[in-house]
């Protein structure tokens, strides 16, 4: 099985410091969706795991979380691509929760509802944040850290330590991380 994880906002999406609190709110970065569309029809499972405490914070409730996640997968499908499963946490930052990353409870979900070991399997994960990055090394994913417009990558370039960025790959977007993992 091929499994490529991505994170949501700054990766397929615009980031937003005010969330994404509406379907119209959510507007595909620059190439994002025909990238998710390559991985599809290379046979990949794509799976997204978002942080998106708006909900905690009361910027909007889980009826309207579903509605930009709908759109966010009609547009992969309009593209020809699939987004096979959304793992999201609502919680605050400070809540506890063991799904929020940097923790791995979303990654381990993951792991159970698709019967994989990901320190085995290894799988791509392509992240904008230091979380995602933090994330994605501490469950065994190969890390690919965008840099580009609409995302957090230039500041978390500055938190990064030497040692992990010798584990991670540097990339523009979605779509070099993508070109790189279909080589």
């Amino acid at each position: 099985m091929k499994i490529a994880i991505l994170d949501r906002d700054g990766v397929i999406n615009q980031e937003s410091r005010a969330f994404i609190k509406s379907p119209a709110e959510w507007l595909p970065l620059p190439g994002s969706l025909e990238a998710i569309a390559k991985l599809t029809q290379a046979d990949y499972q794509v799976i997204v795991t978002t942080n998106q405490s708006g909900v905690g914070r009361g910027l909007l409730d889980l009826a309207m979380l579903n509605a930009i996640h709908t759109t966010m997968q009609q547009a992969a499908e309009k593209a020809g691509g699939k987004i096979h499963k959304i793992y999201f946490c609502p919680h605050l930052p400070d809540a506890g929760c063991n799904c929020r990353k940097p923790l791995p409870g979303m990654f381990e979900q993951l792991a159970r509802d698709y019967k994989v070991n990901l320190n085995e399997l290894n799988p791509p994960y392509i992240g904008d944040s230091y979380r995602d990055l933090q994330v994605g090394l501490a469950t065994g994913c190969k890390f690919y850290l965008t840099t580009g417009v609409g995302g957090d990558g230039h500041e978390t370039l500055k938190k990064i330590t030497p040692e992990q960025k010798q584990q991670i790959i540097i990339v523009e977007n979605l779509a070099a991380a993508v070109d790189l993992i279909l080589k």
